[in-house]
């Protein structure tokens, strides 16, 4: 549960650091903007949205100190809840997917089929590797 924990608290900072030195090297290499325009509205956006993610893991923390097999489809659930922003931000409708894969994949698992809660964190890495693949190859409304 730590390392769940403290890996969604660093997620966001370390691949916003890579993604940033990668991003605005291709981005001017094309003559392109490397970042959004200062007091663009959707600016801080994607930090606000990022700290959901440690915060609500806190509560799947605790559900699990309680039962351990509650942990991951908790986790699920916060981390899908936090890809609805994306939504917007990205302008990419597959975000919204996503979201709902994993939600629904949490959901299954609290309620429906307990018995899979220890192995739906293989379940919630399966569905996020799947549309690693898919976000990579899809357009988003900006034509990017």
């Amino acid at each position: 549960m730590a390392t769940l924990f403290l890996g969604g608290m660093l997620i966001f900072p370390v691949t916003t650091l890579i993604l940033k030195m990668v991003t605005t090297l291709i981005l001017k290499m094309m003559g392109g903007p490397a970042a959004l325009p200062k007091g663009h509205p959707s600016a801080s956006l994607a930090v606000q949205a990022a700290f959901t993610v440690p915060l609500g893991l806190l509560v799947a923390i605790v559900l699990g100190a309680y039962e351990p097999a509650l942990f991951f489809p908790a986790s699920l659930i916060i981390v899908g809840a936090h890809y609805l922003v994306f939504i917007s931000l990205y302008g990419m409708r597959l975000f919204a997917v996503l979201a709902g894969a994993l939600i629904l994949s949490g959901v299954t698992a609290l309620f429906l089929l307990p018995n899979i809660g220890p192995i739906s964190g293989w379940q919630g890495a399966v569905i996020l590797l799947l549309f690693a693949v898919l976000t990579f190859r899809a357009p988003s409304r900006n034509g990017t």
